[in-house]
């Protein structure tokens, strides 16, 4: 990404993604974007502006026009800064939707002296002027990518500040520590006083328990941002994409009474109680001669071997079948849920002693609503709603936190221990550092070119 190098450019992309629809929006950003406008639009009427003669905050009505020729009918918005997305002076254009036309737009606006953003860049810009701190940057993401309500409650906590806020308190307070220590640094002859030293170690312990406790969300948040992978296996027959089905709401795979019509794996994602599930429908699982049907199976068991989750389907009208039961005692030790279908029949199924199951009928819906709360209770190990799950970190976040963790750590070790002080000075810059990585304020540019690089164009 050029953008560091070169803060002072004009950028543009489009903020909506190609393709037909009512509208389309341009964003530009940057020292000559009221310029830009300027040159790209012709307001119509006797109240509209050009940007330039415009107030912040106003909707001009006109045209985008390009060598005289009109492209399309508009509104343009105009933003000044500092009260704008990247404290940047900026233009946003509403044109209609389509392929040509918002190209045409976006051409227009290039030829007159903006270039094409990077992935990022917009937020990027945001970042370093100062709007947003990287986590902020990184909870857009989030948000853009949310694929559950759970998922946007929790990016857009952490987008209001809410994990940016305990971050800065522990850094504070490790740095309060710090000074102290570096203080008595400079005075070798001033010992530090028992009482004050309990109260350095009370603060320490504090912090490190913080970063730890911030640090055990990442598995939350990874499961928020990527979601779990569940397998739905068994018998051919047993009601497998009757479930998928009935898990969506919508027909997604086919049902049909001819045993091995699944094929192939089927995968489509649904929200269940906020935590977006890929389901996986696969082909029954039995001996075959028959070389695609095999083939089918064989994708079937990778499948429920590469999953987070299984759902074990099993038909509750006919009695256990032996490879049910194989496939029992097979996944005994996976994360697996038994999902005894055709519950509105009658039930020659017995189950060995010890496994539970979950009834259901794909036909009536019956005990959808306790699959649901079987998945959440083993994904989360209990009910977790959007308030119990204020801050979620991500990998990058996690790795910042561990290390700052076992920095504090070490430095209430030395000294407890009675080590030099150069040594808990030590420990504590290496944890106030990472600390400081996590919001921004002593990460790398690299750093900062590999997260916003995985952002969308326009954003």
């Amino acid at each position: 990404m050029t953008s560091p190098a070169s803060p002072r450019d004009t950028i543009a992309a489009l903020a909506t993604p190609l393709g037909e629809g009512g509208l389309a929006v341009l964003r530009i950003s940057g020292p000559r974007a009221l310029a830009v406008g300027d040159a790209v639009f012709a307001p119509a009427g006797t109240r509209s502006r050009r940007p330039s003669e415009a107030d912040s905050h106003t909707v001009q009505y006109g045209h985008v026009v390009r060598d005289g020729r009109r492209i399309d009918e508009v509104l343009v918005t105009v933003f000044r800064a500092p009260r704008t997305y990247t404290r940047e002076d900026t233009v946003e254009i509403s044109c209609h939707g389509g392929l040509v036309v918002a190209r045409l737009v976006l051409e227009a606006v290039l030829a007159s002296g903006a270039r094409l953003a990077e992935p990022g860049e917009f937020t990027q810009r945001a970042f370093l002027n100062g709007r947003l701190d990287l986590t902020q940057a990184e909870a857009v993401a989030d948000l853009i990518s949310a694929r559950t309500e759970l998922a946007a409650a929790a990016a857009q906590s952490q987008l209001e500040g809410v994990l940016s806020g305990r971050i800065r308190a522990v850094r504070d307070d490790l740095m309060n520590v710090m000074a102290h220590v570096e203080a008595h640094l400079d005075f070798p002859d001033d010992d530090i006083e028992p009482d004050t030293q309990g109260r350095l170690l009370s603060r320490l312990a504090t912090g490190a328990d913080l970063l730890a406790a911030m640090s055990r969300t990442a598995r939350e948040g990874q499961v928020l941002r990527r979601g779990v992978r569940a397998a739905i296996v068994g018998r051919p027959n047993a009601g497998k994409s009757s479930l998928l089905n009935l898990l969506l709401g919508h027909a997604r795979a086919i049902v049909s009474p001819v045993a091995g019509t699944t094929r192939d794996t089927v995968e489509e994602t649904a929200s269940i109680r906020g935590i977006p599930v890929v389901f996986i429908d696969t082909a029954g699982l039995r001996e075959t001669d028959e070389a695609v049907e095999r083939e089918g199976v064989r994708r079937s068991r990778a499948a429920a071997a590469e999953a987070e989750l299984v759902l074990h389907v099993l038909d509750g009208s006919v009695p256990l079948d032996p490879s049910d039961a194989t496939l029992i005692g097979e996944l005994r030790e996976r994360p697996v849920i038994r999902v005894v279908n055709k519950s509105d029949l009658p039930r020659p199924l017995v189950l060995p002693p010890g496994i539970d199951a979950v009834s259901v009928s794909c036909a009536t819906g019956e005990g959808l609503e306790g699959l649901r709360d079987a998945i959440e209770q083993l994904v989360w190990g209990g009910r977790v709603t959007a308030e119990a799950l204020p801050v979620t970190v991500n990998a990058r976040q996690a790795d910042a936190l561990r290390r700052a963790e076992e920095g504090t750590r070490r430095a209430a070790e030395a000294l407890r221990s009675g080590e030099s002080l150069e040594f808990a000075a030590l420990e504590l810059r290496i944890a106030v550092g990472a600390v400081g990585e996590l919001v921004g304020q002593t990460a790398t540019e690299d750093l900062l070119d590999a997260i916003f690089r995985q952002f969308c164009l326009g954003k």
